[in-house]
This record gives C-alpha cells, structure tokens and sequence, in this order.
C-alpha cells in the first residue's frame, strides 16, 4: 500500500480520468469506496487502494458496491461507488428506492458508459437513469473535469441531499491529460448514525410521504442547472450552426468545428432549458450532438426548441470529428477537402483469443468435441469460446445468465432437443456476482444442467484482480477464500456430483464432461488452475515441434494457444480422391509456458520439451 500523496495547490499530472476521478475523491473527503471491476471504470479503485486513509473495497457486485456506500452515506460520511454502465442495471433495485432516502453525507456513483462497445455486450446509455431515478447527472469531457466534477458532485449531493451520478464513457476513462489538482478539503464532520425511520425504512407509507420531496428536488435542480458554472457557453463567430453537447463529444465537436458556438453541458440532466433556448435564439441552426441516445434532443423538442439531432447522426459508436464533419459540414456550408476523403485501407483482422497456456484453452477444446449439446455461456475471458477455433457457445446474455438460461433451455426443449446436454459455462468472480442464484434455481427445480465452474481465482477479464475466490481482497491481504464445493453442496448440490478437475488434463477432464452430461440431474465440473496472467500461476519449461514428426495433422491448433504457429500448409490428395489440407506448425518457445496442453493432442508425439533453449520467458532447461 503506497503512502499518502500531498497535494499542494495547482499540482499538475498527467493521468487517466480514472485516476483523476480517484485523486478526486481523496481531495473531496470521501472516506469509503467500493466497486466490482468491469471495463472501463476498472482502475478507479486500483487507484482509490492507493490512499490508506480511505477504505476501499472489491465489492461482491456492483448493487453490493452501490449499498455499502448508501451505508456510508447514511453514516455521514461521503461515499462513492464505481461500476461499469451494465453494472447499475445490476444496482438500480437498491438506486430506485435510494433516490426518495436521499444522501446525508455526500454519495456519488460513478457510472461508466462503454460508448462503441470496445468490452460490452451492449452500448446503453447511463443518463437514463438520471431521468428514470431523478438524479442529476454530471459528464466529464476529459481527465481535468472528471476531477473537477468529481469533487463537485460530493458537494452538490450534500446541497441538495441527492445522489449524483457521474457519467463517463471509455475515452474518458482511458485517455490522460493534463490535471491540475486543487487543495484538498477537510473531510466533513461525521456526526454518526443518526435513527429516522420516517426517512431510512422504505415501507410504502413512508415511502409515499418521500415522493413529493422527491419533485420537489427535481424543480430545485432544475434551478440550479440554470445557474451552474458546470454549463458554460463557448462563443464562436460562425454563428449559422451552434451546437449542444457533452462528454467526451464537446472535445470533438470544438476539433471539427472550431468557429461555431458551443454550449457546453457539464451538469446535463436537469437540463437548462432556458439557457438552451437562449442559445438556440442566437443561432441560425442548432443541433445537438450526444452520446449515443437522443435524450436530449427528445427533450428539447418537446420543450418547443427547434433543432436536429439524430437524423442528421449516428445512434451508434463515438461522434469523432470523423464522424461529425461529412455529417455537418455542409450546414456550414463548407465543402469537404479531398483530404478528410481519404479511403482507409482494410485492417488484418485481429480476432481477441485467449492467452498462451489459459486454463479455458483445454475445457473448450472438449467443450468443441462434445456432441448433441447446448452451450449457455457467460461474461468473463470464457466468452471467447464462442469464437475460431472452438464455436463452442451458443448464448451469452448477462453476468450469471448462463446458469438461469440452462434452466429455461432444459425446460423449453423442443422436439429434436430431448436428448442434447444442456452445459453451462461460468467463471468464478461471475459465478459469485450474480451465478449463486442460479445454480439454486438448477437443484431446486431439478433442471438436468451440467455446470462448468471454472476457478481460476481472479477476475480475468478485467486485469486478474482479486475476488472472493482468491482469498485476498484489494489490498493483497489475506482474507477469507470460497470453497466452491462446499458452496455448491450448500446451494443443493449432491456430493457425488460435484467433480473437481485439473483442465490442462484432457482425458481427465474430457471424461468428467461425458459422465456428467449422461446424468439426469444437477451437476458441477469445478477447474482448479489459476489464470496465468497471475503470480498464482508458475511456469514450466517451453515446448517445441520436431519438424520431421509433425505430420501436419493440426489437432493442435485445435487447443487454440496463440503460441502454436502456422509454418506452411499443404494440400494432399487422400486415397478416396478428397483433398485435405495440412497444416505444419512450430511452438513460439517465448511465449510457450509449457503448460503441456498440445502434447494431449499430438498422435505422433512431434511437441517435445525444448532443450538448450535461451533467453526464454519461462524456466530454462539445458
């Protein structure tokens, strides 16, 4: 754990907005954060865990996270929670009821919109739930705002007793800049819990008493919208087009356009519609250029604002200047130079895959020889078994989804489905966020689902931080760590139906799958090796191909380890007059970790130990 940080007035860095939104809540006061790791807001607590004076904490998921800091708040103390956009699909139970409480202390929810779906399995827009859930919303265009509002959005909640939700998306999250850190505040007097039944225990009559509060709020902020320096106006002398925006598409917008007026939305639900309609009145055209969803524009037009939107834009993906000149430029009346034309050239596809010696590798190289079976699968670096080589998922919905979908494609079978293996594919950081119900669900309701849990004791996907499965917490320190075969027992489980495998074992594990789909009943396959992104993992010495014994079969590259090398292929004519091609590989040594996968696969035992190997990344044998 690093030590405190001062920081003195004017301190300039350049970082991520991740970091900014952390350096950020240090120098707000905030006393407790918690989170669950998904791509882009990740880093936000790998960097909150840096300041001891703040406690900090991987949350089990993300409504978890959300309720550990109303907690906090409810303590007093200000609080912030982080996840990605999806996640607070995860935390809107706890949000919808949270929104009529209130805060006491400050309590912010950093929300992370994957605009353009670089990690996603969809591209929603997190505003809506400032609508949905009467919170304002504040979007930060780069690092220096995501600090600034940050710090903001503590003192606006305690203002107004409101949670405030801070929208960024992927490019704000990622891209650093320049950030100039102010002097941090003293954290506020925390006078302790404080009993209100009336306020904190949300039975229907009490809850009924809240609402009106709750409109009331809304006029509030909306009066304070008018006058918020979060929204500002950038003059511009070509005043034939101005234009609306925020986030990371205000920067775009200023790029592509650098004459017209631009009304900046820092603090961009409640609107401030006077404000706008001022604007609009000193414009020829006005147009609103927003990430991804037309909430604005649906709004201001039904406010009477004369404007366009989206049927000039994309609904989808980032509005770069790219995007925005050949979509506006001609309002402008300015001709598009031969060289914003240029035609791009085809990129070599690139498909993800999974890492050399991954755990997954052998379970979905059996997973792909399996016959008559329907494969759920989850979020997590297991997806990518839906992909080349394997094609061995046919669903992926949500984060524990794989199990609950089991159910329903057990029970739903349709004629000419009686007899395929239902399987369902889930890691362990997944499997304990929202999986656990599920697998309840499969022995309560005796649906004929085989489990695959696959424990490789970190959240892979997201940069192999700790879980529960780990036994450590944010911090590295030691913690209480999950039996999963106990749990799985706990949850209905038979004992005898519950095998522990090691997954770099073929036979073993390709067994386990054949006997566990032939059972009429509730069973779970748990893998036991950790990722090898991780210190957990230890490597072997590399592997190598005899080229005069590989017979150019490519059972091999079945396994789909990106270490296993295509050399040459050659087509050959088999006895029956078919064609067959054969593929000749050799073994990248410095990436191979001998994790001795291929050598299962290989009949005429070409993939041996490699000898007298140097400056390898791997043990070295000689």
């Amino acid at each position: 754990m690093n030590a405190v940080n001062p920081v003195t007035v004017a301190q300039r860095q350049f970082i991520s907005g991740n970091e900014a939104v952390a350096q950020a809540a240090r120098d707000a006061g905030c006393r407790v954060a918690a989170a669950y790791p998904g791509t882009p807001s990740t880093e936000i607590l790998e960097y909150v865990a840096n300041y001891p004076e703040l406690y900090s904490e991987w949350s089990i998921n993300e409504k978890v996270s959300l309720e550990v800091a109303i907690g906090a708040s409810m303590s007093g103390s200000r609080a912030l929670c982080a996840m990605k956009h999806v996640g607070l699909n995860v935390a809107s139970d706890a949000l919808m009821t949270q929104t009529l409480i209130g805060a006491v202390g400050g309590l912010v929810i950093i929300v992370a919109d994957d605009v353009g779906l670089s990690s996603s399995q969809n591209e929603q827009d997190s505003r809506y739930w400032g609508r949905f859930a009467h919170l304002p919303v504040l979007e930060p265009s780069d690092a220096q705002d995501a600090y600034d509002m940050t710090r903001a959005a503590f003192d606006i909640s305690e203002q107004f007793e409101v949670p405030v939700i801070v929208r960024l998306t992927t490019r704000i999250c990622h891209v650093k800049g320049v950030v100039e850190a102010r002097e941090a505040t003293e954290a506020p007097q925390v006078g302790g819990f404080q009993k209100d039944p009336a306020r904190f225990v949300m039975v229907p009559g009490n809850a009924r008493h809240r609402i009106p509060m709750m409109m009331e709020r809304d006029n509030v902020l909306r009066d304070f919208a008018e006058q918020t320096e979060l929204n500002r106006i950038d003059p511009g002398s070509n005043t034939s087009m101005g234009v609306i925006t925020s986030g990371a598409a205000y920067f775009h917008v200023r790029e592509a356009f650098p004459d017209i007026p631009v009304f900046k939305l820092g603090f961009s639900h409640p609107a401030p519609v006077e404000r706008i309609r001022e604007f609009a009145a000193s414009v020829d055209q006005l147009v609103v250029v927003e990430e991804v969803e037309p909430l604005l524009e649906t709004e201001l037009k039904a406010a009477g604002i004369t404007l366009q939107g989206k049927e000039l834009l994309p609904k989808v993906g980032e509005l770069t200047p790219s995007v925005l000149r050949p979509k506006l430029a001609g309002m402008l009346g300015e001709a598009l130079q031969d060289a914003e034309l240029i035609p791009t050239t085809e990129v070599f596809p690139r498909p993800p895959t999974m890492c050399v010696a991954c755990p997954h590798l052998g379970i979905y190289y059996c997973l792909s020889h399996l016959r008559n079976t329907i494969i759920s699968g989850d979020i997590g670096c297991y997806t990518l078994g839906a992909g080349h080589p394997w094609n061995a998922l046919d669903t992926c919905i949500s984060m524990g989804a794989s199990l609950s979908t089991a159910v329903g494609l057990d029970k739903g079978r349709a004629p000419g489905d009686e007899k395929k293996s239902v399987i369902a594919v889930i890691g362990d950081s997944t499997f304990l966020h929202m999986g656990m119900q599920g697998l309840l669900d499969i022995t309560y309701n005796q649906a004929n689902v085989t489990v695959l849990l696959l424990d490789n004791r970190a959240v892979g996907m997201t940069g192999g931080q700790d879980a529960p499965s780990s036994g450590l917490n944010l911090h590295g320190e030691e913690t209480s760590q999950v039996d999963f075969r106990k749990l799985c027992e706990a949850l209905g489980v038979k004992s005898e139906r519950i095998t522990e495998v090691n997954p770099y074992e073929l036979p073993t594990l390709f067994k386990a799958l054949r006997t566990e789909t032939k059972i009429a009943e509730p069973s779970v396959i748990i893998t036991n090796q950790p990722c090898v992104l991780t210190e957990r993992y230890s490597k072997l010495p590399p592997m190598t191909v005899e080229a005069d014994k590989c017979t150019g079969c490519s059972n091999c590259l079945d396994v789909g380890c990106p270490a296993i090398l295509v050399e040459r292929r050659e087509t050959v004519v088999k006895p029956n007059g078919r064609e067959k091609e054969l593929s000749f590989v050799k073994i990248d040594t410095a990436a191979c970790t001998g994790c001795d996968l291929c050598t299962n696969t290989c009949a005429p035992d070409a993939i041996v130990p490699a000898l007298n190997v140097n400056a390898i990344n791997a043990v070295e044998v000689k």
